[in-house]
């Protein structure tokens, strides 16, 4: 049986939002990873098989060739000697050395590391923030971190007790995924592990690109428009042209309609006149996100939603929390699943 799903990390630029306003309303901000769902309604696709949440691991597991240095995307250069104990940080990062093969290494997980595989291990970092403590007490030979976790204290607690800590830069767009399945690689001593890799996840990108159509290949692209919900805290942000989901849509023969209409920011709150510029024929939303507004019933009474065509035809696409902008190994999954829900059929 699954576990249950766990809270999801926000966007940095919408977990500072989020906590802003969750201040003023005096409500705890959570979200989960979860399942996907599409709102029902005239218009909306077919509602996708949802496949087991588990990573896919390359076989026969590779062998670490180590020590080997590799550059940390702080500055600093990190050479590792051993990968018996890894520590990642993020889930995404946690996916990656789980499918390079690797997993039985895998001492530990971030919360928002809820497939099957990781999803027993102990957790050391919710919301970007690590507990330096429970790294440590895991007696990790590598941990695995982004730009984006912290505080710079526990990070540097960690170095200071000797332990090598590689730092990978976040990822927001699809060229990114070979960068940071081959950087992970390069680090655990198993390169080739790593061009297997990339190989596989490129082919099965492009075969999940198959399913677009030809009309939206040809210029008739859906219009698509990425919110962030967190209703639990009053939270409700509309994507832009850093948000990380402008390439997946792209590539899912869609338009971006933040990063079209001139939204500069990752994240800005929702207001009728960005949905009204944007005009939306679809809306994309992350599972528990919109759980957490009462599902498509709860989408469309979000001022602006319902005068968009996308409101309008309650068109409304999901996919899991803890995938949608992993950029990682499962990104064809999500790009498979954006192309069934935005076309109607799968790819």
């Amino acid at each position: 049986m699954p576990t249950p799903a766990a809270p999801t990390r926000l966007p940095r630029r919408a977990l500072v939002l989020a906590v802003t306003f969750t201040a003023l309303a005096l409500v705890t901000l959570t979200g989960c990873a979860g399942t996907s769902a599409t709102g029902a309604g005239p218009g909306t696709a077919a509602r996708p098989a949802t496949a087991p949440d588990r990573v896919e691991p390359l076989t026969p597991a590779p062998l670490p060739a180590l020590p080997a240095t590799v550059a940390s995307a702080d500055g600093r250069q990190v050479t590792v000697t051993s990968a018996d104990r890894i520590v990642p940080l993020t889930g995404s990062l946690n996916e990656i050395v789980q499918t390079l093969g690797l997993g039985p290494q895998v001492v530990a997980r971030d919360i928002t590391a809820t497939f099957e595989q990781a999803a027993q291990l102990p957790v050391v970092t919710r919301g970007h923030d690590v507990s330096a403590e429970s790294v440590l007490s895991l007696r990790p030979t590598l941990v695995l971190a982004e730009t984006t976790s912290g505080p710079a204290e526990a990070i540097r607690q960690i170095r200071d007790a000797g332990i090598p800590l590689l730092v990978v830069a976040p990822a927001k767009a699809l060229e990114d995924v070979p960068k940071r399945i081959g950087t992970v690689a390069a680090a655990l001593g198993v390169e080739d592990a790593g061009a297997r890799l990339n190989e596989r996840t490129a082919e099965r990108m492009a075969a999940a690109r198959k399913g677009i159509p030809a009309s939206a290949a040809s210029g008739k692209k859906p219009r698509v428009a990425f919110l962030y919900l967190r209703g639990t805290a009053s939270v409700y942000l509309l994507g832009g042209s850093d948000s990380g989901a402008a390439s997946l849509l792209e590539a899912a023969g869609a338009l971006d309609t933040g990063k079209e209409s001139g939204l500069g920011k990752d994240f800005t709150p929702i207001t009728s006149e960005a949905l009204a510029a944007a005009a939306p024929d679809a809306i994309l939303v992350m599972s528990k996100g919109l759980e957490s507004v009462g599902g498509t019933d709860g989408l469309v009474k979000i001022p602006g939603v319902a005068q968009t065509p996308a409101g309008m035809d309650r068109r409304v696409v999901t996919v899991d929390d803890g995938v949608l902008l992993n950029y990682g190994p499962r990104t064809d999954q999500v790009l498979s699943s954006l192309i069934s829900q935005l076309y109607g059929k799968t790819a």
